[in-house]
């Protein structure tokens, strides 16, 4: 008999406004992918939990469409599903007992839905849905219950970027949040600096402060800043060969001995390959499924990581709260390309990962480092525009060729884009008006520019 479909979802009322915080840009989890991995591991969590509420299923299965299917196995995608639908989280699971949880279903042929109900689940019920592509979003998921006497409960998911996902019927949950400094613009950001007279980065502490109180928000930069730092520590650590088929030898370790084992002279390049390194180590750990911290995205993780262990290594008189400055300005752009591009490579190309990290990390730095609300857009301008056309194109779906040594060049661009005089060009006399900054008409027009270009230039890369 025709299955019967539980709990039809319910459309809600989106507000006209989104409210996005810094927690939405930062997130700590597990590599390989945040569109890939994260994502579908959330969507499957959120399924089990909302399976179990309907009864005991009989039978579990789900389906991977678009790029899920296409580059899921390399991604990580199927292992992902299994370890959400058993209860676990990107930011619990211990990436050293994955490969035991996930061979324990494979060879038991069941898993507990939501860690609580042994629920048959063999390889035949996990389907990569080659070429078929479903219209919300390049990256898609249908998973389905079954409870007998044809009931059954089924949802689609779409994994949107940075972990983020949405359910098919459902509109995204809006906050009921009322920022004190909103801005949707790079024009608007600016105007609100010129008008209160703060910085970024203080527009966006007290924005925080409308979803938890000031300290919170801080111990929560601290917590971001210490797992990036981890991660570089690590990383560097590692030895091996990462995992996928692709044989690709981690360099991190060899490099890191190899520079701190120089007594020579000190090279004004080696700033260059410290950096590289530090972005290096990030993303070797990600390729390898460890701990990272999603910057905006998986793919891209390790270009801000990298940038902020610049700056606390080679800035002189780098301090905690300059850490904290680059973390909330970069988290500023990084909401202006969210709301009017995106950061899923499967939409935007890797100008929508490693081309908005770039930009999300000079703006950081270029605060760090003192500098103007205008000089800050700069930056971030120019670390977009240099990214533009960037396409997502892993060989064999691996998150490793060219992934990694992208995030090196991103990181190098974005400490550029910080300190190259076209980023913090001084002051223009203009005759009969004295000194005045223009910069700040050309950053309302490049970066509102550069913020739409991506999602147009994604759409021609397709």
């Amino acid at each position: 008999m025709p299955s019967t479909s539980l709990d039809a979802p319910v459309v809600l009322e989106a507000s006209p406004a989104p409210a996005l915080s810094v927690a939405d840009l930062f997130t700590i989890g597990i590599g390989p992918s945040s569109s890939h991995t994260v994502g579908p591991m959330r969507a499957a969590k959120r399924f089990a939990a909302l399976a179990l509420t309907e009864g005991t299923p009989i039978a579990l299965s789900c389906d991977l469409f678009g790029s899920l299917a296409l580059t899921g196995k390399g991604h990580a995608t199927d292992v992902a599903v299994l370890l959400g639908l058993a209860g676990w989280t990107p930011e619990g699971v211990d990436p050293d007992l994955i490969a035991a949880l996930v061979g324990e279903i494979r060879d038991s042929g069941a898993l507990r839905l939501d860690g609580e109900t042994l629920v048959p689940f063999g390889a035949a019920d996990l389907r990569f849905r080659m070429g078929e592509f479903l219209p919300g979003h390049a990256n898609a998921l249908r998973l389905r219950a079954e409870y007998g006497a044809g009931r059954a409960l089924e949802r689609t998911f779409y994994s949107v970027g940075g972990g983020a996902i949405e359910m098919e019927g459902v509109a995204a949950a809006r906050a009921n949040i009322a920022l004190p400094h909103p801005f949707s613009s790079g024009a608007e950001l600016l105007a609100l600096g010129e008008r209160t007279g703060m910085s970024i980065a203080e527009l966006v502490l007290a924005n925080e402060s409308a979803w938890r109180p000031k300290a919170e928000t801080l111990a929560f930069l601290d917590e971001v800043r210490a797992a990036m730092l981890a991660v570089i520590a690590r990383g560097c650590r590692q030895e091996g060969v990462l995992p996928g088929g692709l044989n690709v030898p981690r360099r991190a370790a060899k490099l890191h001995a190899t520079l701190s084992a120089r007594t020579c002279a000190p090279d004004p390049s080696a700033v260059f390959e410290w950096l590289s390194l530090y972005a290096l180590a990030v993303n070797e750990e990600n390729a390898a499924g460890g701990r990272v911290v999603t910057a905006p995205t998986n793919g891209a993780a390790g270009v801000l990581p990298a940038v902020l262990k610049y700056y606390e290594t080679f800035a002189p008189g780098a301090t905690r709260a300059g850490s904290r400055t680059l973390l909330l300005s970069a988290s500023a752009i990084g909401v202006l390309y969210k709301l009017n591009a995106s950061i899923s490579a499967a939409e935007m190309g890797c100008q929508g990962e490693v081309g908005v990290a770039c930009s999300m990390a000079a703006a950081g730095l270029t605060a760090a480092l003192g500098g103007t609300n205008s000089q800050v857009e700069n930056a971030a301008e120019i670390g977009m525009e240099h990214n533009l056309g960037l396409t997502c194109d892993p060989i064999g779906g691996l998150v490793q060729i060219p992934c990694i040594e992208r995030n090196t060049m991103g990181a190098v661009k974005a400490v550029n884009a910080a300190i190259s005089p076209a980023g913090r060009r001084p002051p223009r006399r203009v005759p009969g008006r004295g000194d005045r900054d223009h910069a700040p008409d050309r950053a309302r027009h490049g970066l509102e520019v550069q913020g739409d270009q991506p999602r147009r230039a994604g759409r021609e890369c397709r």
